[in-house]
């Protein structure tokens, strides 16, 4: 199976649409995985539209409309991997202890928010991601997005992926 991890689009502000890139990626993908800040509905619908499954969350620059479609937690079992996804985590600093105390029943947890690509394993095992984001490298080098397999139960082969500087 499958994933590619999104955040922080934040469309049509940052940018006026995803990269040819990431779409030849949801064509791929089994599983689109968006964790918050879409900003426009327009970017849900059709991420919806041209996906085999999406899975997303709001974030917090998301108005009522996407609050209306989407929860702010989402968690899903694929393939026997436990797997949450959220906006926000807070602060780098303390992180693995936060997650690991709010997600004691996850395995993999996907989160956005700070635009900053991230993959890690907490002390209680937790593996946390975050695929930065696809339009909006803030004080990234590039603009990213992730991808992952699950295979036999278990998540693997996770890559970042960079996208080329816009002109």
């Amino acid at each position: 199976m499958r994933l590619l991890l999104l955040a922080d689009t934040h469309l049509p502000k940052r940018a006026k649409e995803l990269p040819a890139q990431v779409w030849d990626e949801v064509e791929r993908a089994d599983i689109v995985v968006h964790a918050g800040d879409w900003v426009d509905v327009a970017t849900l619908d059709e991420l919806s539209d041209r996906s085999t499954r999406l899975i997303g969350v709001y974030g917090n620059n998301d108005g009522p409309e996407l609050r209306k479609r989407l929860p702010e937690v989402a968690r899903e079992t694929l393939e026997g991997v436990r797997l949450a996804v959220v906006h926000e985590t807070g602060d780098a600093k303390g992180r693995p202890a936060r997650c690991d105390a709010a997600y004691p029943d996850v395995d993999v947890l996907i989160f956005g928010h700070s635009h900053i690509p991230w993959d890690s394993v907490t002390p209680g095992g937790l593996r946390l991601l975050n695929p930065g984001s696809p339009t909006d490298r803030r004080r990234q080098p590039f603009c990213t997005y992730q991808t992952a397999e699950i295979r036999d139960g278990r998540l693997g082969d996770v890559e970042l992926h960079e996208l080329p500087r816009r002109g």
